[in-house]
């Protein structure tokens, strides 16, 4: 890297985490750049959760097998037609966002921590870090340049429901984030909030993911204390611990994980109340959404009059003008029974601001951090405008209450 870029990615690293730069080789000091396993071939060994083919598969036929029983699946052929195939590598966006400033951490007091694209796209060419800075911005879509990245890519149609658009622009929860990072960059095991489901398209590179029902408990996935050190609360930390304890016989059979190797092009449907743990084995670039469709509908309204009341009353009154049928299922749903699903009870920033990876995290693939106290910075109001995506019909999906057990039960092995 040159001086320059050497000095900008320092002051991010400063203000994203500052416990990092307190001591000497900090960021390296473990040499998981030499010494962590980021191999293809034993991940995808591993991988045991279903493909289905997006071209083929039906939207009837997807909300049937997959999302009502909240299961897991990775799709494919959903970016065929994507601009992003082309334009989202990290060569071609340092280039044609050369000195936008995109979010990749958080500190102590909130503010972002931004860097412009050309520096984090030289950062990832020469990045020996343990648990490396990582682009999770979700602002991109309010911004005059950055939101052209909006057209390269389309919803997938499975997921195209968005229901907190009625609750309005400025005061839904974020749910769209541009995603980019180096390899051993990752998010720490969470669970997505409000019982929202979630979509994570991968244009380049390789990622991989863990993932476990919703009755698991937590202290069986959480990294234990005196593990991982000033790492802690990081993806490579939860893979070196408590992935190996996975793979013991003493592990329960009914909370072993899903593994999935996601490569370009594929789409990893995470249905709400799974835990999961992503991690980059590579330089990669995505996209991910979070999303309440009529399916899911009865549980994230249920975890949105309890976390998020002033929300869901603007969201109800909505309704009722927009979608009357939702407002009267709602009206039903029983607020003093337990949903069965762990979540969020809130819905705050992006990924890249979650003070720990439990389930109070903000979208598919959060990306826990601890920040520091630095120079003060103007705050920027977190927005999102609507994208106007295609709307499927809602007829054929189901607004009962899931039997969470259902998310127990292990998907089929794929046969890739």
């Amino acid at each position: 890297m040159d001086h320059r870029t050497k000095k900008r990615v320092k002051e991010a690293k400063l203000k994203a985490r500052p416990e990092l730069n307190s001591r000497h080789e900090g960021w390296h000091e473990l040499d998981y750049a030499r010494t962590f396993d980021i191999s293809l071939d034993a991940v995808a060994a591993r991988d045991n959760v279903e493909r289905v083919d997006g071209a083929k598969v039906s939207l009837k036929d997807f909300i049937e097998f997959y999302e009502k029983p909240y299961k897991p699946v990775v799709v494919t052929k959903a970016q065929l037609d994507w601009r992003a195939r082309d334009k989202w590598t990290p060569e071609r966006l340092a280039k044609k966002y050369r000195n936008q400033r995109f979010k990749c951490g958080e500190d102590d007091e909130g503010y972002s921590v931004k860097l412009k694209m050309k520096y984090f796209v030289e950062y990832m060419r020469y990045n020996e870090d343990d648990s490396p800075l990582y682009i999770f911005d979700s602002s991109f879509g309010e911004h005059p340049k950055r939101k052209r990245l909006l057209e390269d890519f389309d919803v997938p149609k499975y997921f195209r429901d968005d229901l907190f658009k009625f609750a309005g622009e400025a005061k839904r929860p974020p749910y769209r984030w541009f995603v980019m990072g180096p390899p051993r960059s990752g998010t720490g095991i969470h669970i997505d909030p409000l019982g929202t489901s979630a979509w994570n398209a991968l244009v380049v590179g390789h990622k991989r993911w863990c993932l476990f029902p919703t009755l698991t408990p937590k202290e069986l996935l959480k990294v234990k204390s005196g593990e991982g050190g000033r790492h802690r609360d990081e993806a490579i930390t939860w893979f070196k611990y408590v992935y190996p304890r996975t793979q013991l016989p003493s592990w329960p059979q009914e909370f072993k994980p899903l593994e999935i190797l996601q490569g370009p092009g594929e789409t990893v449907f995470v249905p709400g109340g799974w835990w999961h743990v992503v991690i980059n084995l590579d330089n990669t670039v995505a996209c991910t959404q979070n999303f309440c469709s009529v399916t899911n509908f009865p549980v994230v309204w249920h975890k949105t009059v309890r976390g998020r009341p002033k929300l869901s009353k603007k969201w109800h009154k909505a309704l009722q003008n927009y979608k009357p049928e939702l407002a009267a299922i709602a009206d039903k749903v029983d607020l003093s029974l337990p949903t069965g699903f762990n979540s969020d009870s809130s819905s705050s920033g992006s990924s890249s601001s979650s003070s720990d990876s439990s389930p109070d995290s903000s979208d598919s693939e959060s990306r826990p951090r601890k920040g520091g106290p630095v120079r003060k910075k103007r705050r920027r109001a977190t927005k999102s405008p609507p994208r106007s995506p295609r709307r499927s019909s809602s007829s054929s999906r189901s607004c009962d209450l899931p039997d969470p057990r259902r998310s127990s039960s292990s998907t089929p092995k794929n046969s890739r």
